[in-house]
């Protein structure tokens, strides 16, 4: 790789554009007038995500470049992108740093391994993995077991097995990095609600509750995530950028499961208030 695309890719990274500062100021100057910071964290969620509803479904954000580089647009989003995104601006309202930069880090925490941005195999590509590293930093609660989930175990290689949708894995050190954390991912036990048990545990979900699809293919753990929408009726949603209309809500949770086929069951993880860790 060049010196040239290197530092371009450091730039893009330093220097968010104008257009993505007006985005998260109307976003914060929002959170100012509903007096969100008075609310609890998952109230705080549904509402910046609804604030988003109708920006456009745009895949592979993450993958574009020829390096890593930290990715923050508010105005396009896979369903990754959204749940992080959401995520991170609920947290700086509520702690009070309503600042991009403070934004931005928090994004870097959610996305990486251990916090911190360390080049293509320090994201945390497979979701399950994204739910184990935050959970032992304290910044999510996996709630499966405890909501009735079965154990599962999968034997993970989705990325690898599919090298040529992945660019960088081109290089033989980083396809092997990957491949050395889905063996670690294997050897971990899992829990899964399947699809039968959503209905009688849907009371317990709570407003920016993250919920994580598994998926019908066995070599993947997670095929969607997003965010648990309880509207004024106490009805639980799912508030996601979908590929079929973006940033929607899905008035059903229950329903929406059943018409995917693509998966099989769901993995549900809270969100931590950080005024209360």
């Amino acid at each position: 790789m060049s010196w040239t695309l290197l530092w371009i890719g450091m730039l893009l990274a330093a220097e968010p554009d104008s257009a993505l500062q007006a985005r998260f100021t109307e976003l914060m100057r929002y959170a100012r007038q509903a007096q969100l910071a008075t609310r609890p964290l998952g109230e705080v969620m549904q509402a910046l995500g609804l604030r988003l509803r109708g920006a456009p479904y745009a895949a592979g954000i993450l993958e574009e470049g020829p390096v890593e580089t930290l990715r923050t647009p508010l105005d396009r989003f896979d369903c990754v992108l959204f749940v992080e995104s959401i995520l991170a601006l609920a947290q700086g309202v509520v702690q009070g740093d309503t600042t991009l930069a403070g934004f931005r880090q928090r994004v870097e925490q959610l996305r990486y391994r251990n916090g911190r941005m360390q080049g293509y195999c320090s994201r945390l590509h497979y979701f399950t993995d994204w739910i184990d590293d935050n959970a032992r930093r304290g910044l999510v609660r996996d709630l499966t077991q405890a909501l009735g989930g079965r154990r599962v175990r999968r034997q993970i290689r989705f990325m690898t097995t599919h090298r040529s949708r992945y660019p960088r894995l081109a290089a033989d050190s980083t396809w092997q990095c990957i491949r050395r954390v889905e063996e670690e991912l294997s050897r971990r036990e899992r829990f899964m609600l399947p699809h039968h048990q959503i209905q009688h545990i849907a009371e317990q979900l709570q407003p920016g509750d993250i919920i994580a699809f598994v998926a019908r293919e066995p070599t993947l753990d997670v095929v969607h995530v997003g965010l648990v929408y309880v509207d004024a009726q106490g009805r639980r949603g799912l508030l996601h950028a979908s590929p079929q209309g973006g940033v929607i809500v899905s008035p059903d949770l229950q329903t929406y499961v059943q018409n995917n086929p693509e998966q099989v069951g769901i993995v549900v993880a809270r969100p931590l208030d950080p005024r209360r860790r």
